[in-house]
């Protein structure tokens, strides 16, 4: 997920982690990773926890700001093939927070290729095998945040650590703002809308006689 950009130095760099090797203290750093990219949230939630899956964006935004972009793939809870314009409660909510919802081509995993490897690096540290519980999994994973962000070199960085370049995103969270239409005749709630698009608001505009243009947000 993209966030803010990456800027001068905001924090000093952090020692090396010390190592116990055969009785013996190192100073052996971690393996260095390829990615690149911050790591805001990894977070432990159900296949079908809709409601969660909401609240950990919301904390991410309110921590870091809004980004201009998320990049994410085809699949749930992302897109759909099922609604207008491949539209989800999500994605949605993304659009009225003023977040371009970009989505790479169908089949091509190779364009979301960094987050692709971040998730590699993470199953094969974080979550094979995984945690007896929900609580065991999510203190693994915040340690592996706090280690990919700090402590890990990254190669795509010459081998600094994305704290250090990161900053915070000046767009600030401050929840959804109205949807206005100010070009339109009237602005109208659909009742039955599209799966998943929850009676969403719609501007209304009478272009010739028994012809009118529906828009929503952008489309």
């Amino acid at each position: 997920m993209r966030i803010g950009g990456i800027h001068q130095p905001l924090v000093k760099r952090r020692r090396r982690r010390i190592y116990k090797a055969e009785g013996r203290r190192s100073r052996a750093p971690l393996r260095p990773t390829i990615c690149g990219a911050l790591i805001t949230r990894v977070s432990s939630c159900s296949p079908t926890a809709a409601t969660a899956i909401f609240i950990v964006f919301e904390r991410a935004f309110k921590d870091f700001g809004l980004p201009q972009a998320i990049r994410t793939d085809n699949g749930s809870p992302f897109a759909s093939a099922n609604s207008p314009f491949g539209l989800t409660r999500l994605s949605v909510w993304w659009l009225r927070l003023g977040i371009d919802d970009e989505r790479i081509k169908p089949g091509h995993p190779q364009q979301n290729g960094r987050d692709e490897r971040m998730h590699l690096t993470l199953r094969q540290e974080a979550s094979k095998p995984a945690s007896r519980n929900f609580l065991q999994q999510q203190a693994r994973f915040n340690q592996f945040i706090t280690t990919f962000n700090h402590e890990r070199p990254h190669e795509a960085l010459n081998m600094r650590y994305p704290a250090e370049l990161y900053s915070r995103s000046p767009r600030l969270y401050e929840g959804l703002p109205e949807l206005e239409y100010p070009f339109h005749d009237r602005t109208i709630t659909v009742t039955q809308p599209q799966p998943g698009l929850r009676r969403p608001e719609v501007g209304v505009k009478q272009v010739e006689e028994k012809i009118w243009r529906v828009s929503f947000m952008r489309f």
